[in-house]
């Protein structure tokens, strides 16, 4: 997670929230979220965030599993 500057908002389509977390564009959109950014990471507010941790569950389930080989 990166840091996140005053007054970012949320890069999901039509939330202007400030953001509170930085992630990957890439796992973003894997998890199934509209991003309206072009950029490399993505800011998410609360909500957003609370909603990519359920949509990616399995995936960073199995690669826990991978780690643990």
């Amino acid at each position: 997670m990166g840091k996140v500057g005053v007054g970012t908002t949320c890069n999901v389509k039509g939330c202007s929230k400030p953001a509170v977390r930085s992630l990957s564009a890439a796992k973003v959109a894997a998890a199934g979220l509209e991003v309206s950014s072009g950029g490399r990471r993505v800011y998410l507010c609360k909500e957003h965030y609370k909603q990519y941790k359920k949509l990616s569950r399995k995936e960073r389930k199995l690669e826990q599993a991978r780690w643990k080989i």
